[in-house]
């Protein structure tokens, strides 16, 4: 899948007013992970490398930007929420509020155990 699969989830699934995130999420995503493909699964914007890295999926108070191995990442952020044997995930309500230090740390870690 390619961009346009993600940009198409993206004009699905994600409300006007929470746009502003998906494009910094993108973003930090290029930055630290540049080798992560955009695809969609499960009809949500999310991205890949040899396997799933982290998918967006949308509430009506929040996005959930979840990590397929979250489980395994160090939190020095305390931010990341979920009690599964795998997944772990941020919840943003705003651009103003994101923690981009912290995504940065997320994403770097989501990839390096990508490469493993």
């Amino acid at each position: 899948m390619t961009s346009a699969d993600f940009d198409k989830a993206v004009d699905a699934k994600v409300p006007d007013h929470y746009r502003p995130i998906v494009a910094a999420l993108r973003d930090l995503v290029r930055e630290c992970a540049p080798e992560a493909g955009e695809t969609a699964m499960y009809g949500s914007p999310a991205w890949k490398g040899k396997k799933g890295l982290a998918i967006i999926s949308v509430s009506k108070t929040h996005l959930t930007f979840a990590f397929d191995r979250g489980a395994d990442f160090t939190d020095a952020h305390g931010l990341l929420a979920g009690a599964g044997k795998k997944t772990r995930h941020v919840k943003l309500k705003s651009l103003d509020t994101l923690n981009e230090d912290a995504l940065r740390d997320y994403i770097a870690q989501a990839a390096a155990l990508d490469a493993e």
